[in-house]
């Protein structure tokens, strides 16, 4: 791993076009992206110096601004700089990088949205796992919230948003049954989404994902790429709670970690635990990204230690 700058072993933020080690990095209190959540966000990973499908990730963070009525202060190819320095700065090569576009404030006084300038801020930190690789392989366990998902009538889940006090308190109820994360639905039962990850359940010889309800998560949307290649039947449908309970096989997608097998389902066990299309999935996700796969490497340029290293 190319080292890191000076200060930045634990991460890297962008801040107002700076580069600023992780922990020093603020926001303005009136910023209304904390006042008040408006604001998007885009999750990138980088593995092995690889950066995953940065075009899809930024075309979606550009689709998050147009319906929230943002206007970004970078260009497409300032913000991709911004992403490939503040990796190179950390030094990492499995990095976790969250770009974000907050409303910022209108003049103190005013509640005219109209008149706010919208911020760009950025970190880089060590790759997170939604669950460790331990837990990973006995499969998690899975909480069916009694919670319901912000309609979308009221909130786009197509924008990837911080709306999540949802899924903040469905997890609340997830360790208090004694389950690792959990999973909400909408009005009419069916399963949509969980805090980060999208789902998918097999039933039979073919998958189920839910089709609306949820964010296109690119892990969810390359499972859906590796499927077609490999010859596995899904089908993007509406999937209701008991589907999920009888379900043969589950597995969450997240770009923080991937394919994950769920081996309970509150207080009832995956038949097939954690299953032989899961298993094939997660090794086929992670074999094509080592591979190269819709990558990019990190410039690792504008680090002169690891410049350095490389001269060396």
């Amino acid at each position: 791993m190319p080292p890191a700058e000076a200060g930045f072993a634990d991460g890297t933020a962008w801040i107002d076009g700076r580069i600023v080690p992780v922990a020093e990095a603020t926001l303005p209190l009136l910023d209304w992206g904390f006042l008040r959540s408006d604001a998007c966000q885009e999750t990138i990973s980088a593995r092995a110096g690889m950066l995953f499908r940065l075009d899809d990730h930024l075309n979606r963070f550009e689709r998050s601004l147009a319906k929230l009525r943002m206007i970004a202060p970078l260009s497409r190819a300032e913000i991709r700089q911004a992403i490939h320095r503040l990796i190179a700065a950390a030094g990492f090569r499995d990095a976790y990088v969250q770009i974000i576009m907050t409303r910022g404030r209108p003049p103190i006084g005013s509640r005219d949205i109209r008149l706010c300038s919208n911020r760009f801020q950025a970190f880089c930190i060590p790759y997170v796992w939604i669950a460790p690789p331990a837990v990973q392989e006995r499969g998690l366990h899975l909480h069916v919230s009694r919670r319901l998902r912000v309609p979308p009538a009221s909130v786009d889940p197509m924008v990837k948003h911080y709306h999540w006090l949802d899924f903040e308190m469905a997890l609340m109820d997830a360790h208090d049954h004694g389950a690792e994360t959990a999973v909400v639905s909408d009005a009419e039962g069916n399963i949509t989404e969980g805090p980060g990850f999208n789902i998918f359940v097999r039933q039979g010889d073919r998958l189920l994902t839910p089709r609306h309800g949820m964010l296109d998560g690119m892990t969810r949307r390359s499972v859906l790429e590796l499927c077609a290649e490999l010859g596995i039947a899904v089908e993007e449908t509406e999937v209701t709670v008991d589907a999920l309970r009888a379900a043969d096989e589950v597995f969450l997608t997240s770009t923080a970690g991937g394919v994950m097998p769920v081996t309970r389902v509150d207080d009832i066990a995956i038949r097939n635990g954690p299953g032989a299309i899961t298993a094939r999935l997660r090794q086929a996700y992670w074999d094509r990204r080592g591979a190269g796969w819709h990558g990019e490497a990190v410039d690792y340029s504008s680090n002169p230690h690891a410049q350095q290293e490389q001269a060396s």
